[in-house]
């Protein structure tokens, strides 16, 4: 099914410091990193991948041109080299919720497929702002400037065996980065590894993680290509994006859970939202608001991500939730034209969590989570609490979740639904700056 080839990759020359270079994502920049990035180094990442806007900017001279430029002149200054083609395997060490992780990616080209083709699977909706920003800067530099995360099945870990020989040699690539991270690269030019690659994918399914909309710029910018030169020939560049692709069985596959804080509900509502809670889920009072006792009592009730249970808090204090079989059938029961059809979907502790208790408990429908009145999102289970207990911007209630196994976005991306907003977050995310992919 997928079709993974190495690529010339373009990459920063040996003597420039890649910790000074390299970002996060751009969709994950605030205004503030933006800024710190562009003060680090003249010939940080950020100028292609995120470029300041400017208040003269027209047609002629905007963020997407002066990328476009900039990277032509990296190229031709030295800045920027462009490798024979390669596989590239990458490797990130950190530390997340008190435990030492390490995440295995091949970073390749994979050939574009429109999703009912069924090779690449989605799990969630994509939005036009963002597609058409990187799609201007795709039009722009002719390059996919960062990877897209996708996952794949591997039970037998048989491609991380035949990396075991790449990784027993010291990395050439080796650094750490602002948020105390290590970063470790080596490239792969054996063609017999190349082949080992290709036939290890050639019947397996990739399920996209983090990078849905640059997925879908990908495709369009191929299609556009595709129309300009009235045909593509098989192996051409832009038939292909970058990929990191990662084994859902990697242990160092970290996904952590982002956590709702609801506002704007009706008193009466509130007030009786116990009873009604009680509809679906066993409601077991907390005698403590400290963060850590709560999220170990989510833990112990869900017993360690194995069942669905929620912790709530609230001003009167914190309770854990339990799914019961009334709340179980209510799930089965549901019916939707357009998501949840799947089984996989239902038992999803996201989607249960806006049917049962956003939907039907706090009457807060599919339209107004979209909208962003009611619910806004952390990672920060403190934060969340904090913010109910001090009202903050009106904060009435937080639900605070278990992570997504991966295992279970692949299941939903299979069966062909989307998961509700927000319910996946990948840690650590990939880095910006390693490798480029060129589209010619």
């Amino acid at each position: 099914m997928a079709d993974v080839r190495p690529l010339p990759g373009i990459r920063y020359a040996p003597e420039v410091d890649l910790a000074e270079v390299v970002t996060p994502p751009y969709d994950v920049i605030s205004p503030e990193a933006q800024g710190r990035y562009y003060e680090r180094s003249p010939q940080n990442i950020i100028r292609l991948e995120l470029g300041v806007e400017q208040p003269d900017d027209d047609v002629l001279d905007n963020r997407y041109t002066r990328a476009a430029r900039t990277f032509a002149e990296w190229r031709w200054q030295g800045v920027l080299q462009q490798d024979a083609p390669s596989l590239y395997l990458y490797e990130q060490r950190f530390t997340v919720l008190g435990s030492k992780r390490r995440r295995l990616s091949l970073l390749a080209r994979v050939r574009i497929e429109p999703w009912e083709a069924g090779v690449v699977l989605p799990h969630e909706r994509t939005l036009s702002k963002p597609k058409d920003d990187r799609l201007k800067l795709t039009r722009a530099t002719a390059a996919t400037l960062s990877p897209i995360m996708a996952l794949y099945d591997d039970s037998k870990g048989a491609l991380a065996k035949s990396f075991a020989i790449v990784r027993r040699r010291k990395p050439p690539i080796a650094f750490t980065d602002e948020a105390g991270e290590e970063h470790r690269l080596w490239a792969i030019r054996d063609t017999e590894q190349f082949a080992t690659v290709g036939r290890f994918f050639a019947d397996r399914q990739l399920y996209i993680a983090d990078g849905h909309h640059r997925y879908e710029t990908a495709l369009a910018y191929r299609n556009e290509i595709r129309e300009m030169r009235r045909g593509l020939d098989a192996d051409d560049a832009p038939n292909f994006t970058l990929m990191a692709l990662s084994a859902i069985e990697d242990p160092g596959l970290v996904v952590l859970p982002t956590h709702r804080i609801v506002r704007g509900l009706d008193m009466e509502r509130l007030a009786n939202m116990g009873d009604e809670l009680g509809v679906y889920f066993s409601v077991e009072p907390l005698e403590t608001l400290e963060t850590q006792t709560i999220l170990a009592a989510l833990t112990a009730a869900s017993d360690e991500g194995k069942e669905t249970a929620f912790a709530l808090v609230a001003p009167d204090g914190a309770r854990i939730l339990r799914l019961t079989s009334a709340g179980r059938a209510a799930m089965e029961a549901r019916v939707s034209p357009n998501v949840g059809t799947s089984e996989a979907w239902r038992k999803l502790d996201v989607a249960i969590l806006h049917e049962l208790v956003l939907n039907q408990t706090l009457g807060i429908s599919d339209e107004a989570v979209r909208s962003g009145g009611h619910v806004s999102y952390t990672r920060d289970a403190e934060q969340a609490i904090a913010a109910v207990l001090s009202g903050t911007e009106g904060a009435q209630v937080a639900v605070l979740l278990n992570p997504t196994p991966p295992a279970a976005i692949r299941d939903v991306a299979r069966a062909g639904d989307r998961m509700p907003q927000k319910s996946t977050y990948f840690y650590p995310k990939l880095i910006t700056g390693l490798v480029i992919n060129p589209l010619w």
